[in-house]
């Protein structure tokens, strides 16, 4: 199979990049470099490499791909928020026109990065596919609405597939330290406190960055009847958490640390616990690699391997906010490019 991904330097994309090859697909990497610098590892490349924005693109970049795995996006909530105009351009509308040029270009499969975000602030426990959706951020919101708009271009030569992935977790070549289970751990790291913004109740449903990409990969083999058109929660049962859950991981990692809950975000209202039953009868051979402690404590290993300190933690490296606000421009001028 042929495979064209986007956002393939990101960190979820270079587990997928690495997965995709082993597997025997011939890969195509399609990213901005908007992150070029944060590379933490050396990281497996695909076959073939575009340096393009996803709002640039056209047919024949598509052109003799089997997949489209389409992962390039303002790519969390905060980030989202920087400027909702932005996030809207990149992860909506740019996604929703690749899907139209994947189909023109006769491209089978297109498989999108979703979130469970889109549950946002929940009444009920075990939220599944077809609940209510409560999307209090832009992220989430540009999200639900790609899904909507591309779901009705699904027939027999064209199979949209929408991943509503848990929160991203662990260990990756392109680290980052935004997502509340690696914010936890490399924060006692660096500074010998888990600092938790919120009161710590609200729930998340948590995977690994690998196991998301692993989805991707058994989504792009499984059996089009089976998943066209379907929005599928990408995560496990047992895998859902509350934030001072996470903290309480964290202290039996690394002892030395204290848990101080710092009050800055109030009481969180995104607070959501997945149902992941559907991922479970559509891919009955599928299941996670990762437990939360082991990721955790496979991250724990990485960051003291490589020494992780005070400057990585207060630098731009890790934290994609911090760099995307001093790159902003370069979204900026291709929008006018792709205009």
């Amino acid at each position: 199979m042929k495979v064209f991904v986007t956002g393939h330097r990101g960190y979820i994309g270079a587990h997928l990049v690495e997965l995709l090859r082993e597997a025997g697909h011939t890969v195509t990497g399609c990213d901005l470099g908007l992150y070029a610098g944060c590379e933490w590892e050396p990281w497996v490349a695909p076959n073939r490499e575009l340096t393009k924005d996803v709002r640039a693109l056209d047919e024949r970049d598509l052109d003799g791909h089997d997949a489209v795995m389409h992962l390039a996006a303002i790519s969390n909530d905060p980030m989202g928020d920087l400027d909702p105009a932005v996030t809207f351009d990149v992860n909506r509308d740019a996604s929703v026109r690749l899907a139209h040029l994947a189909k023109r270009a006769g491209v089978g499969r297109w498989l999108f990065a979703g979130s469970c975000s889109v549950y946002g602030q929940a009444d009920k426990p075990d939220l599944a596919e077809d609940d209510p959706l409560n999307p209090l951020t832009a992220y989430a919101q540009s999200k639900i609405e790609t899904e909507y708009a591309v779901r009705p271009l699904a027939d027999d030569g064209f199979t949209p597939v929408f991943l509503r992935n848990a929160t991203a977790y662990g260990h990756s070549p392109m680290l980052r330290n935004d997502l509340v289970v690696n914010n936890l751990l490399a924060c006692a790291h660096a500074t010998g406190e888990v600092r938790i913004m919120s009161d710590g109740s609200p729930w998340r449903p948590l995977i690994h960055c690998r196991d998301i990409a692993r989805a991707f990969v058994a989504l792009a083999e499984a059996p089009r009847e089976v998943v066209s058109g379907r929005a599928i929660n990408i995560g496990g049962n047992a895998e859902n958490y509350q934030v001072r859950e996470v903290g309480d991981l964290v202290r039996e990692l690394v002892p030395s640390a204290s848990v101080v809950y710092t009050g800055e975000v109030g009481a969180d209202p995104r607070s959501y616990k997945v149902n992941f039953d559907l991922l479970g009868r559509l891919l009955p051979e599928f299941s996670l690699e990762y437990t939360l402690a082991s990721g955790m404590e496979e991250l724990d290993r990485k960051l003291t391997e490589h020494r992780f300190s005070l400057a990585d933690w207060e630098g731009p490296q890790f934290v994609r906010l911090r760099t995307l606000r001093d790159r902003m421009h370069l979204l900026d001028s291709t929008a006018a490019e792709a205009a």
